[in-house]
């Protein structure tokens, strides 16, 4: 598996295993079938309610810790109170150090990914996690955090597939010295019909979803797919060693059609704090 070095010399692995939307109930046996699969890099949030499974499944599989990059993130309910939310995050996982922490949105009418960021600083100068960065943020919301504040985020987590690909937000990304990480990497299965990612699926007898995340990683993102099946967990992994040509990842760049799945995150504002 290809690491990618980020800004502070930190490694992740660059093909990991999501679980959002994995019940609660059902999250430490998928991230048990994804470590026995062989990834080592485990993307979860507060707002999924499943950091316990995620916590129980490291646990159970005896890997030392410090083989598995695991990744969390900061609820928008609570960026007024990020120091107790990185506490009872660390604790629902049970671990001491959280290899990356982002803020999950910017939530721009709140006016608080300032300070929350600052606070986040605090966290990673003493140790407590590795890296940190942000989730979703826009090239507006990245200029006003570089502005403010002293440390670069490690990573921008951003819905990124064929169909969507934020072109400005990645370039300023990356300009920035943030590397780029998608989530809803195959749009959610809508984006694995689009001939150029079933010709290429063809002549390399891969799967669509092989082909669209070897896209991703032809171009140097960090990509953290979901499933809870266990030959996809495998076919995904496999994606690592497939190598598209360049008319092929161009074909597929061709697909833009600027379709966002998810919300917007200018005008994103829930709280994604559980209901009473």
């Amino acid at each position: 598996m290809r690491n990618v070095t980020l800004n502070n010399g930190v490694e992740i692995p660059q093909l990991g295993f999501g679980v959002f939307q994995v019940p609660p109930a059902e999250t430490q046996a998928a991230v048990e079938g994804a470590l026995e699969a062989g990834y080592r890099h485990i993307d979860t949030a507060a707002a999924y309610q499943n950091e316990s499974g995620v916590g129980a499944a490291l646990r159970s599989t005896g890997l030392p810790r410090e083989e598995v990059f695991v990744t969390t993130k900061l609820r928008n309910g609570e960026q007024g109170t990020p120091r107790a939310a990185f506490d009872a995050s660390r604790r629902a996982l049970g671990i001491d150090v959280i290899d990356l922490y982002l803020i999950h949105w910017p939530v721009p009418s709140q006016d608080l990914y300032v300070e929350a960021w600052k606070e986040l600083e605090g966290i990673y100068e003493r140790g407590e996690a590795r890296t940190i960065g942000v989730s979703n943020f826009l090239p507006d919301h990245l200029g006003r955090l570089l502005a403010a504040t002293d440390v670069v985020p490690a990573v921008n987590q951003v819905e990124l597939h064929p169909t969507f690909q934020q072109r400005e937000t990645l370039e300023r990304t990356r300009a920035a010295g943030i590397a780029v990480e998608a989530y809803s990497p195959l749009g959610q299965g809508r984006d694995l019909d689009a001939d150029a990612v079933t010709d290429a699926a063809r002549a390399h007898d891969a799967t669509p979803a092989q082909v669209v995340l070897a896209w991703h990683l032809a171009h140097g993102t960090i990509v953290i797919p979901k499933t809870t099946s266990a030959d996809r967990m495998r076919e995904n992994l496999a994606s690592a060693s497939l190598e598209l040509s360049e008319d092929e990842v161009a074909a597929i760049d061709a697909l833009d059609s600027e379709a966002r799945i998810g919300a917007d995150p200018a005008t994103a504002a829930f709280t994604q704090m559980p209901q009473a």
